[in-house]
């Protein structure tokens, strides 16, 4: 369980604590714990906006020049946090420094199109397929020399996280995966869904068009908050938490990598020719073998939450699996201490 001793001494040190190094937090995460495979955990909804990051760091990477929070012991063992869209890197806010309280060097980058990530040349495809964003954090790994990391992601992050544990596993200590294994498979995706399935997917078909991009320039802010609210019905959060995770969707290339993103899962645009050996493997379903624990939001209208079935052979290694009562799609933020209990708990399995 989570030393919340330790987590008040770390707090209460100020700067001169190394866990906890450019955080400050004036507010308590919300209640929740880990519970054992199959059964439900009940949590507590939450958004006051008081906790943030202080500062940020930068580091050239690959393509890119990342912009990523750092939390915990420089030495301790690291955990890579992704956040989805439309979020932000605030999702794990309240996350990061429950797992610095337990000696874990916490690593909160921003995905390629978000924040203060950056392309290091104009001349770079505004490229959004699954396997790029995947090799961005590869990247970001080697920049960093971090040779193995616990993964941490939902959304976006989750689909990054799975697969980097299928094919670079000799870099992915364990894995927590909210809704479960998320790899693209391009062909399924030219299937019909049932109409309610689809309909949650409203925004995808909308990206499809002109106007949907036209749309998602004018209106970015509006838009995010409008599905943070579908997706996350019980997540009271305040304009300030908001607020915080929009100036994220002002980064220039923001617009181009949602719309690619979007298009190129549905066969709509065309990706980079250099990864196509990459998307083939990943095409073909490659099974994870790490140790994993996967999350469900019961509230989430992605994935229904259940007992992990559906992709419960998709994961060959130790492996466990938890509903989250009450809550939506944004786990680690409506949820952090659960989310935190999983990665401590997938670090044990």
């Amino acid at each position: 369980m989570i030393n919340r001793r330790a987590l008040g001494k770390t707090i209460g040190a100020g700067t001169a604590a190394a866990s906890m190094a450019g955080w400050f937090s004036s507010s308590p995460a919300s209640a929740a714990t880990g519970a054992p495979s199959g059964e439900k955990t009940s949590t507590a909804a939450q958004g006051t906006g008081r906790t943030s990051f202080e500062s940020l760091k930068q580091v050239k990477a690959g393509e890119l020049n990342i912009g990523y929070a750092e939390v915990g012991p420089a030495k301790g063992p690291v955990v890579i946090l992704l956040h989805g869209w439309p979020y932000d890197i605030h999702s794990y806010v309240d996350v990061a420094p429950l797992l610095a309280a337990e000696g874990y060097r916490v690593i909160v980058p921003y995905l390629r199109g978000y924040g203060t990530t950056t392309f290091r040349s104009q001349k770079t495809f505004r490229n959004g397929q699954q396997a790029v964003v995947a090799l961005d954090i590869i990247a970001l790994m080697d920049a960093l020399r971090i040779e193995k990391a616990l993964f941490g992601g939902f959304d976006w992050g989750a689909r990054t996280a799975d697969i980097i544990a299928a094919l670079w596993s000799k870099r992915c200590k364990a894995l927590v995966s909210v809704t479960g294994y998320l790899i693209t498979n391009r062909e399924k995706n030219k299937q019909p869904l049932p109409p309610a399935a689809e309909w949650a997917w409203w925004y995808q078909y909308y990206f499809a068009t002109e106007r949907g991009e036209l749309g998602l320039a004018e209106y970015g802010h509006d838009f995010a908050k409008l599905i943070w609210r579908n997706v996350s019905p019980t997540w009271h959060f305040d304009d300030a938490t908001f607020d915080r995770t929009a100036t994220a969707f002002e980064n220039p290339d923001y617009v181009s990598i949602v719309i690619h993103n979007y298009r190129w899962r549905l066969g709509l645009a065309a990706g980079d020719p250099r990864y196509d050996g990459i998307e083939a493997k990943l095409g073909a379903g490659p099974a994870i073998a790490v140790p994993t624990i996967t999350l469900d939001g019961e509230l989430d209208p992605f994935t229904p939450a259940g007992d992990g079935s559906a992709y419960r052979a998709k994961f060959t290694g130790p492996y466990d699996h938890r509903a989250l009562e009450g809550i939506g799609h944004n786990v680690p933020q409506e949820a952090p201490e659960a989310f935190a209990q999983a990665v401590l708990d997938a670090d044990r399995l």
